[in-house]
């Protein structure tokens, strides 16, 4: 069974800056994330109770886009990106995600997602 892309957008009223802060440092994971976080050189560690993620980061532009491919991802083309934009009209921070998941855990994953932004917006102190 084959992975397929998922693309979601959320809107925030931070900075894309701040965004980014929180993507990207180990501090600001744990507040949303994650249990532990560790970065050394392009490799992101994140810990959980029970579990172990480690990712590459290939793609990082400063407040637009970071771009991880797992460290146990079948594919190459399989990867985690989180793309930041402003909205032309209202200037909020548009935060993209794209993703793969497998066709029986879509909806599981988009979930995830969802509960995740909720824990970024509480912790960045942004009502949901």
């Amino acid at each position: 069974m084959k992975k397929q892309q998922f693309e979601i957008e959320y809107l925030f009223k931070a900075s894309a800056t701040i965004i980014y802060s929180f993507l990207t440092t180990p501090a600001c994971l744990v507040r949303w994330f994650c249990d532990e976080a560790d970065i050394e050189n392009d490799t992101y560690t994140f810990m959980w109770k029970d579990s172990e993620e480690t990712a590459e980061l290939v793609d990082d532009f400063e407040d637009e886009l970071l771009r991880f491919r797992w460290e146990d991802a079948v594919e190459d083309k399989e990867y985690l990106e989180f793309i930041l934009e402003t909205a032309p009209i209202t200037e909020e921070t548009i935060l993209k995600i794209v993703g793969w998941a497998y066709p029986v855990d879509y909806n599981f994953t988009i979930e995830f997602w969802n509960n995740q932004m909720k824990n970024l917006k509480k912790a960045m102190g942004e009502a949901y």
